[in-house]
């Protein structure tokens, strides 16, 4: 494991779906595998609160994000960020160019498909703990 954690951070339009979902899935997935990788999430035009959809349908799956509020996108949130995952969101000026950004734009809409947005993501952030594992 490395001596820093990996860190990745997850960016989507409100900060209350595809970036929610993501982060919870890895940091879950990651302290079971005992990776040294984290992530947060936030969104570009965070939103007050997390969709009720998001929040059950995280509730059904064990995890628990009643509590949680959406963070807004800042240049601090993504200073220390190995890894930059956005679902289709302008990062202009957020970045830092050193940074590795991943396009996850092809997410579908949780609102519309909770079950299809949790695959993509699921599968994607599976492979990213991968290649996170390998460094």
């Amino acid at each position: 494991m490395p001596s820093n954690p990996a860190r990745v951070a997850f960016v989507c339009l409100h900060g209350s779906a595809k970036s929610v979902l993501a982060a919870e899935y890895l940091n879950r997935v990651a302290a079971q595998r005992g990776l040294g990788v984290r992530a947060t999430a936030s969104g570009r035009e965070p939103d007050a609160t997390i969709p009720a959809n998001v929040v059950e349908g995280l509730r059904e799956r064990g995890f628990d994000v009643l509590d949680r509020k959406p963070m807004p996108a800042t240049v601090q949130r993504f200073a220390d960020a190995d890894v930059v995952v956005s679902f289709g969101c302008d990062l202009g000026g957020l970045v830092p160019e050193t940074r590795t950004i991943e396009l996850w734009s092809a997410c579908p809409a949780v609102s519309e498909d909770f079950e299809g947005a949790w695959r993509f993501i699921t599968q994607r952030v599976d492979r990213l703990l991968e290649t996170e594992s390998a460094r």
